[in-house]
């Protein structure tokens, strides 16, 4: 979800009102994906490198995450989306992830959308603490099942569609190991102008894909 610093500077706001901005973002998409039928979406919400910016500017991030896990978790219940997080949470503030856990807790019994916030994300990080764990649990030797096994991810579908706002052209240290086959798609959108119709554009673009894994094209 990229773009948001540029979308207050464009406008002459600071940087925090690109991130309040980006929450209407996260509310449309989220309500956008339950009605289109998608069984998972993950979020990129912060990433482990977020917090070399400036302490203000991650003090406010950590303020409106807690704000919108308050505000948000009735809406996400009402429309039966379930919610979980990947990252090294415990490195969150405690109010941050006591809000999250409260919100996780009421939304588990829901069967919609399964909603991933990735917070103090890293996809590198995520397979060292893969392998850490396929090792704790008295792994041998590793193997690409024993980590995909222990991944953050390893209850979540296999990841098909990777989507990039801001118009950068990397992933960024996100999903690393999940995006090896998966889709990108890249917009020149900023995240808090992506709304519904931007959505429906990737994942028409996406039905259009010829998906061969590294194999032989379907249509070969």
């Amino acid at each position: 979800m990229d773009g948001n610093g540029r979308w207050a500077a464009a406008r002459g706001l600071p940087r925090v009102a690109g991130h309040k901005a980006g929450v209407d973002s996260v509310r449309e998409i989220v309500r956008a994906a339950g009605d289109l039928g998608i069984a998972a979406l993950t979020l990129y919400s912060f990433s482990t490198e977020n917090w070399l910016r400036p302490a203000e500017e991650v003090r406010d991030l950590m303020g409106i995450l807690s704000w919108a896990l308050k505000k948000e978790t009735l809406e996400l219940d009402k429309s039966n989306v379930r919610l979980g997080a990947i990252g090294r949470l415990d490195a969150l503030p405690k109010l941050v992830r006591a809000e999250l856990d409260t919100a996780i807790a009421r939304l588990k019994d829901n069967t919609g959308l399964r909603l991933t916030l990735a917070l103090n994300y890293g996809g590198r990080q995520e397979i060292v603490d893969s392998v850490n764990r396929a090792l704790a649990a008295g792994a041998q030797t590793i193997d690409e099942e024993s980590v995909s096994r222990n991944l953050y991810t390893a209850d979540l579908p296999e990841l098909d569609l990777v989507i990039r706002t801001s118009g950068e052209m990397r992933i960024s240290n996100f999903l690393l190991w999940q995006a090896a086959y998966a889709e990108l798609y890249v917009t020149p959108v900023l995240w808090p102008d992506f709304r519904r119709e931007h959505l429906a554009a990737a994942l028409e673009d996406f039905a259009k894909r010829d998906r061969r894994f590294g194999g032989l094209s379907a249509k070969s």
